[in-house]
């Protein structure tokens, strides 16, 4: 085995991880609060959209980033005002969302195929780190994006379990009424999480055209927010198991890319079929296991709440 592909499997999958988990890291702060969000998908892929385009335009990678955040937020928000604020029955509306923000990414980056990048996230020089032997080409040569998703996943973990606000965002999703009644806003704690859980789908997809594949193509997520949305509950809504999902899924994401590096002979494409049958395969071990013990997802999750009905 070549030492330097196998170092590039696990760089790769440290990259494909931290994609996976900026996503799944915005979906489990929205279902956290209550609000099931399937338009991850959407949300990545319009964040893709606006930073390739942003890049271009403004040619700086940062500017790109924020504006991409902001439109998965922007994006997020339509469907908190329609399943938050009006109710609305929330996987019609988060599969409407994933059409919507894939039909609009389309149509925002028509014009911009085939062009080359105006801004890209290079990877963090780290000094005598980015030179040691494994550790430093594998975790000390990454884009900036990658230790961001680091940070948030640890500040995402303080906020849930040590502060008011996180203790008032997981009572939001475990009773609605109760935390009403505690003087909280559900409203507003629920729209919060959402389009919070937006600017990181939109983060997530920036990370793909500013860095991963610095390009703008339709379908350049290519299914990711779906494997997103299965990690939150492969991680039991937990952001550290979460991350180690990320990681696992990270990998076999790596290996379409890296896996003929090793001189195998392996179908690609069974290798694209990979995380997703994996994805597949874990939900039902969940399924089955959930049938011994009560499930860890929060309590009102799915369930609209209306304040005149407490």
């Amino acid at each position: 085995m070549n030492e330097a592909s196998l170092i590039g499997l696990l760089f790769a999958t440290v990259s494909f991880g931290a994609l996976l988990y900026l996503a799944a890291l915005g979906e489990l702060l929205a279902e956290k609060a209550g609000v099931l969000n399937l338009g991850v998908e959407g949300m990545m892929a319009i964040g893709a959209v606006t930073a390739f385009i942003a890049g271009v335009e403004f040619q700086n990678p940062w500017v790109a980033l924020i504006i991409a955040m902001l439109s998965g937020a922007l994006l997020a928000s339509v469907h908190g005002f329609f399943t938050v604020g009006l109710g609305a029955e929330q996987v019609v509306s988060g599969l409407s969302l994933t059409i919507l923000g894939l039909g609009l990414a389309a149509y925002l980056g028509k014009d911009y195929v085939g062009l080359p990048p105006g801004a890209e996230l290079v990877p963090v020089e780290w000094g005598a780190l980015s030179d040691l032997p494994w550790v430093g080409p594998i975790l000390f040569n990454q884009a900036p994006i990658v230790y961001l998703a680091l940070l948030l996943g640890v500040a995402v973990s303080l906020v849930l379990s040590s502060t008011r606000l996180g203790l008032a965002l997981r009572a939001a999703g475990e009773s609605a009424s109760s935390t009403d009644s505690a003087g909280h806003s559900v409203l507003g704690l629920r729209l919060s999480a959402v389009a919070a859980g937006g600017a990181l789908a939109g983060a997530s997809g920036a990370y793909l055209t500013l860095s991963i594949t610095p390009q703008w193509a339709e379908g350049i997520t290519a299914g990711r927010g779906w494997i997103a949305v299965a990690l939150v509950i492969f991680g039991a809504w937990r952001p550290s198991r979460v991350g180690w999902g990320a990681l696992l899924f990270g990998g076999t994401l790596a290996l379409k890319t890296r896996l003929q590096t090793f001189g195998v002979d392996f179908s690609p494409i069974l290798l694209s079929m990979l995380p997703y049958i994996l994805t597949l395969l874990i939900l039902l071990i969940i399924s089955i296991q959930a049938r011994k013990r009560p499930s860890p997802a929060p309590a009102a999750l799915g369930l609209a709440y209306r304040r005149e009905e407490r």
